[in-house]
C-alpha cells in the first residue's frame, strides 16, 4: 500500500509499508510510472499500526519535487493501493485546484537565495480559512508528525500553488507568449525579477488584502475602566467586528452562530500573534477580555504592532495619552536698576513638573507619588507615563514648592546637580533683567548698527552684535560659535565700534578700555587687514615679534589703543606684563586652542581679569564635551563646576549614553552663554553657494601595497610583546606609517627618491590629484590642497609647481607671519597662484581664501571638526561659486574603512571613534587586523 506524508521543506514524500515492495500496478498514471522509478532512498518517521496502538518507525521513502507532487495529487488515488493519509492529501489538493480555478489566486513578490521571484498564491480570506480549520480536524494522524495541523497546511498550500497555476497555464500558450510586462514575464517564465524590491512585495500584499475586504474586520477596543484606582484597574479588551461601512459591532453570546465562528477564528489568529491575551478573564455574555494595568501598557506598547502585522486593529480610548514627563524652571527678576544684573544678580526661582502640555498642580503630583501603575487618570484623562520617574520627580518639585532666592550662578548650580534621572528640563522662562540672559537672543535689546563701521552688517550679524552687546552689559562672559566664514570677526569690531559711539554720547560715561585679543599666529594679519578696512577708526597695537614693548612703554602703548592683538604663545609667556593692565575684554579666537583647561595658554587665558569675557569659535566641541567645558571656563568661571563634577554630570551621561536628561540640562545651563549660527541655515545666509563633497578613492601601486603589507608585518611582530603604553605607541606609529605609505613611498621612506620613476607613478594618490587639478585648472578655477604632513608637502608642492608651470606655495608652520600674510594676498589676488599646499594645522582655522573653489584633503585627519575647518577657508562669506571637497582616500587600506566610519560622526551624542586616533589603540589585536588589513581590490592594475 503507498502512503504519503507531508512534510515542510521536504514536500510530498511517498513511502510504502516496511513489509512489502511497492506495487505500481494497481495505480493510475503517472503515479504508477513515478513509483515504479522511484529507488526510494530516503528514510522518514511515520506512524505505523501496532500490537498496543501506533508507533513511529523510520521506513524507506521518496520525496517529489513540488511539480511532481502536483501530478500525483491530482490523480485519481484508488484504495485500497493508496492509503487514506495520501487520499487525504489528494483530496487537499484537489480543493486548491478548486480555487486556482475559480480564480481566487494572485502574485506575490518574495526574495528567496539572494534573487526576487514572483510567485501564485491564493487569496486567502475568511472562506478559506474556515475550509482549512474544517481540514485541519479531520487530518490524519499519520501526518501529524511533521507538525501541526494548521501549519503544515499552510506549507501545503503555499507550495502546490505556484506549480497547480504554472501547469494550467501551460495549456494556455497564447497567454505565456504575450506576456511582455517584466512582472508577468517573470511569473509566467518562473524567472527572477531584476526589479523586485521590499516596497513591491508590500504593494501586492496590500491589493491582495484588498480582495477579501467583504468579511468582517476584527477590531479589538480598549475600554477604560471605571475606578479611579490605578494599580488594580481592570481594562475591558471588546472583541468587535466592523464590516465596510458600518460601525464596530460587539460580539455577543449567543449570538449569530456565523458570526460568532468567524470572530472566534480571527480572535484565535490575534492571540496566536500575541500570546499575552491568552489565559485572561473574560465576559460570559460576551468574547471581551479583561487586562490588568501591566498588561495593557505591553498591549500598547508592544501588542498593536503584532496584532496590525495579523491584520487586527487596535482602537484606544479617546481620553488617553502617552506623556513624557518634563520639567520647567520660571525664574523671576526684579528690574535692572534696583539690583546687580549677571551672574551675581539676585532671582527667585520656582520648578514645575509637566506631563505633555499639562502643568501639575500639588494634588495631582500628590497623586502621583502614591501611583503603583503606569497608567494614571489625571484630570479625566488616562496618562500613560513611567511612574517611578514620574514619582521622583513630583518628590523633587514638591520637595521646592516655594520659591527659592538665589543668585543667577545658585540657580546654575542647581541646574547642574538636578537629580532627577530621565525627567529633561523643557522649558526656561524668566521675568526682568533674566530673561535677556536667560532667553538669549529673544531677550536682546536691538542695537542700530555702528556708523563708523564700513560695511553693512547681514541680519544675523546685527542679531549677533546686539547679542553680544547684552552679554556685555550683563557682566557675563559669552561664546560665539558661529559657523567658520560667517563673520565672527566683523560682529567683534562692530561691538568694539559700538561701545566707544555709545560711550561718546553718553553723559559722564567711563572711557571704554581696550579689548585683548589673543589668536594663532596665522591670522594675526587678518585681525590687522579686517579692522583697517571695516573699522579704521579704532586703534590697534600687535603684540607680538622680539621687538614688542614691554614694562612701562607696553603699559603706555595699551592705554592709548582699542585693540590689542597677541598670540597663544604670547599669552602664556607675558602672562604677568598682560595680566597688569585694564581690560575692557578679553577675546580668544579660534577658541579650541583652549579646549586642554591644563595646558600654559588655556591657564594664562584664565588668569587675566577682565569685566567682559569671549570666546570665539566655529567648533565649540570637536571630539569630547570637556573641550566645551574648558572653554566655557575661561568666558565664565566655574559655571559648569570642576572638571570631575563635569565629567560625572555630563560627559559620561551624554557621550556614552545619549542621556537627554543630562543633554537638556547642559544646553539649559549653556544656551543663554552661546550664540550659534549654521552656514547651511537659510534663515541665517541665503546666498551661500553649495558645498559638495565626495569621497575619491585611489589604489595602490605595487610598490605602496608591499611597503604597506612591511608595516602590517612589523607592527604584527611588536604586538606580541608589547604591554600597555609600549603596545599604543607601536599601534599609533604603524597608523603614522601608514598613512605615509598611502600618501607616497619617497614620503615614507625618506630616501630623497624621486616621485615618478621612469616617467610612471609611484603614487597612486598622487596621480589622482594630479589628474584633478589638470580639469580645474582647465575650467580656470582654483584649489587648496590639506595635508597633516609638513614633510609631504614639502614634497608635493615643487613637484606641482614644475608640473604646472605655475609657482605652488606652501603655508606651513615654519612659515613666518610677514610670508604667510603674503602668500594669502597674493593668492587672493586676480593673477595669484591656482593651487596652493597648506599643512592641516597651520592652515586650517582663521584664513580667508576664497578664490579656491575646490578642496582637496590629500591625508585624513580623520576628525570632521578639524577637516571641516579647513574646508571653511574656501567655504565662507565672500564665496560666489559652488566649492568641490574632496577627500582622498586609498581603497581597502585602513583610510577607506575608517573614512566609512566617520561618515556618521555628525554629532557629539554618536563620537563613534572619539577623538584623534586613539581609540585605534584600545583595539584587540583581531579587531586591529581587520582594520590595518590590506584588502584584495588595493592595487590598481
Amino acid at each position: 500500500m503507498l502512503h504519503g506524508l507531508w512534510t515542510p521543506g521536504s514536500g510530498l514524500v511517498l513511502w510504502h509499508d516496511p513489509e512489502t515492495a511497492p506495487d505500481p500496478s494497481g495505480l493510475p498514471e503517472p503515479t504508477a510510472s513515478i513509483v515504479a522509478a522511484a529507488k526510494f532512498r530516503h528514510r522518514a518517521n511515520v506512524l505505523v499500526p501496532g500490537p498496543d496502538g501506533p508507533r513511529e518507525r523510520e521506513v524507506r521513502a521518496h520525496a517529489l519535487a513540488p511539480e511532481k507532487a502536483v501530478r500525483v495529487l491530482l490523480s485519481e488515488l484508488p484504495a485500497p493501493a493508496v492509503a487514506g493519509d495520501l487520499r487525504y492529501l489528494s483530496h487537499v489538493a484537489h480543493g486548491v485546484d478548486r480555487w486556482v480555478r475559480a480564480g481566487r489566486m494572485v502574485p506575490e513578490v518574495r526574495r528567496d537565495e539572494g534573487d526576487w521571484w514572483v510567485r501564485w498564491r491564493l487569496v486567502g480570506g475568511q472562506r478559506q480559512r474556515a475550509w482549512l480549520a474544517e481540514l485541519a480536524v479531520a487530518m490524519p494522524a499519520a501526518l501529524q508528525t511533521a507538525g501541526r495541523p494548521a501549519e503544515i497546511l499552510e506549507n501545503l498550500l503555499d507550495e502546490l500553488t505556484d506549480p497547480m497555476v504554472r501547469q494550467r497555464l501551460a495549456a494556455h500558450p497564447d497567454v505565456v507568449e504575450t506576456a511582455s510586462h517584466p512582472l508577468l514575464t517573470a511569473l509566467l517564465d518562473a524567472e527572477p525579477l531584476e526589479a523586485g524590491s521590499p516596497r513591491l512585495a508590500a504593494v501586492l500584499g496590500d491589493w491582495r488584502t484588498s480582495l477579501t475586504v467583504d468579511e468582517p474586520e476584527l477590531l479589538l477596543r480598549l475600554l477604560e475602566p471605571d475606578t479611579e484606582d490605578d494599580g488594580d484597574a481592570l481594562w475591558r479588551l471588546e472583541v468587535c467586528l466592523r464590516t465596510e461601512g458600518e460601525a464596530p459591532q460587539p460580539v455577543l453570546l449567543p449570538g449569530d452562530p456565523q458570526l460568532v465562528r468567524i470572530a472566534g477564528e480571527k480572535l484565535a489568529a490575534a492571540k496566536l500573534a500575541y500570546p499575552r491575551l491568552r489565559d485572561l478573564p473574560g465576559d460570559n455574555r460576551s468574547m471581551d477580555l479583561f487586562l490588568p494595568s501591566e498588561v495593557v501598557l505591553d498591549l500598547v506598547a508592544h501588542g498593536a504592532g503584532a496584532l496590525q502585522a495579523a491584520g487586527v486593529r487596535l482602537l484606544l480610548p479617546r481620553a488617553w495619552r502617552v506623556a513624557a514627563p518634563a520639567l520647567r524652571l520660571r525664574v523671576q527678576s526684579p528690574a535692572a536698576t534696583e539690583t546687580a544684573v549677571g551672574l551675581k544678580g539676585l532671582v527667585s526661582f520656582r520648578w514645575e513638573l509637566a506631563l505633555g502640555d499639562t502643568t501639575l498642580s500639588p494634588a495631582d503630583m500628590a497623586r502621583l507619588i502614591r501611583a503603583k501603575s503606569d497608567l494614571v487618570k489625571l484630570r479625566g484623562e488616562w496618562v500613560q507615563a513611567d511612574h517611578r520617574m514620574l514619582a521622583a520627580a513630583a518628590e523633587y518639585v514638591s520637595g521646592r514648592a516655594a520659591p527659592v532666592s538665589s543668585t543667577i550662578a545658585g540657580l546654575f548650580a542647581e541646574l547642574a546637580a538636578q537629580p532627577v534621572a530621565g525627567v529633561p528640563i523643557e522649558e526656561v522662562s524668566a521675568t526682568g533683567w533674566a530673561a535677556e540672559l536667560l532667553e538669549t537672543e529673544r531677550g536682546s535689546e536691538s542695537v542700530a548698527e555702528p556708523v563708523g563701521l564700513k560695511t553693512q552688517l547681514r541680519p544675523y550679524q546685527l542679531r549677533g552684535l546686539s547679542w553680544l552687546a547684552t552679554m556685555s552689559r550683563l557682566g557675563c562672559g559669552a561664546i560665539l560659535a558661529d559657523d567658520m566664514g560667517l563673520g565672527k570677526t566683523v560682529q567683534v569690531l562692530a561691538l568694539l565700534v559700538h561701545e566707544r559711539e555709545s560711550a561718546s554720547t553718553t553723559v559722564d560715561s567711563a572711557a571704554v578700555g581696550p579689548t585683548l585679543l589673543v589668536c594663532p599666529m596665522s591670522v594675526v594679519g587678518n585681525w590687522q587687514r579686517e579692522a583697517e578696512k571695516f573699522a579704521p577708526d579704532l586703534r590697534v597695537l600687535v603684540h607680538h615679534g622680539a621687538g614688542r614693548r614691554s614694562g612701562a612703554e607696553f603699559d603706555a602703548a595699551v592705554a592709548d589703543s582699542d585693540l590689542v592683538v597677541t598670540t597663544y604663545a604670547l599669552l602664556a609667556r607675558d602672562v604677568e606684563e598682560l595680566k597688569r593692565q585694564s581690560w575692557q575684554r578679553i577675546v580668544v579666537d579660534e577658541a579650541q586652542h583652549i579646549k586642554n583647561a591644563g595646558t600654559r595658554q588655556a591657564r594664562a587665558a584664565r588668569q587675566v581679569p577682565a569685566p567682559h569675557r569671549l570666546a570665539l569659535t566655529g567648533t565649540p566641541v570637536e571630539n569630547r564635551l570637556e573641550e566645551l567645558r574648558s572653554i566655557m571656563d575661561f568666558a565664565n568661571p566655574a559655571l559648569l563646576g570642576k572638571a570631575s563634577e563635569f565629567h560625572a554630570r555630563f560627559a559620561v551621561p551624554i557621550e556614552r549614553e545619549q542621556d537627554q536628561n543630562a543633554i537638556t540640562r547642559l544646553r539649559a545651563i549653556t544656551a543663554p552663554f552661546v550664540l550659534r549660527r549654521v552656514k547651511t541655515d537659510p534663515a541665517v545666509i541665503s546666498d551661500l553657494p553649495d558645498k559638495i563633497e565626495m569621497t575619491v578613492r585611489a589604489n595602490l601601486t605595487a610598490e605602496q601595497a608591499a611597503l604597506y603589507q612591511a608595516v602590517l608585518d612589523d607592527m604584527t611582530a611588536k604586538l606580541k610583546s608589547a604591554k600597555g603604553m609600549e603596545r599604543k605607541g607601536a599601534v599609533l606609529a604603524a597608523l603614522t606609517r601608514l598613512k605615509q605609505v598611502c600618501n607616497h613611498p619617497a614620503h615614507y621612506l625618506r630616501d630623497g627618491s624621486t616621485l615618478l620613476r621612469r616617467g610612471h607613478h609611484r603614487s597612486g594618490k598622487l596621480a589622482l590629484v594630479e589628474d584633478i587639478l589638470e580639469s580645474v585648472l582647465a575650467d580656470g578655477e582654483r584649489a587648496l590642497l590639506f595635508t597633516q604632513f609638513a614633510e609631504f608637502g614639502e614634497l608635493v608642492a615643487p613637484y606641482l609647481t614644475e608640473r604646472f608651470g605655475a609657482q605652488v606655495p606652501f603655508l606651513h608652520g615654519g612659515v613666518s607671519k610677514q610670508r604667510r600674510d603674503d602668500m594669502v594676498t597674493r593668492f587672493q589676488g586676480e593673477d595669484g597662484p591656482p593651487i596652493m599646499v597648506l599643512s592641516l594645522k597651520a592652515g586650517g582655522t582663521g584664513l580667508n581664501l576664497t578664490a579656491a573653489n575646490h578642496v582637496v584633503h590629500l591625508d585624513r585627519w580623520w576628525n570632521p571638526a578639524v577637516e571641516n575647518q579647513a574646508t571653511d577657508r574656501a567655504f565662507r562669506i565672500g564665496q560666489r561659486r559652488d566649492v568641490q571637497v574632496r577627500k582622498l582616500v586609498c581603497v581597502d587600506t585602513i583610510e577607506e574603512r575608517v573614512d566609512d566610519m566617520l561618515r556618521g560622526k555628525s554629532q557629539l551624542a554618536d563620537l563613534t571613534v572619539g577623538a584623534g586616533e586613539k581609540w585605534i589603540t584600545e583595539l584587540g589585536d583581531a579587531e586591529l587586523r581587520a582594520l590595518l588589513a590590506l584588502g584584495d581590490a588595493a592595487v590598481g592594475e
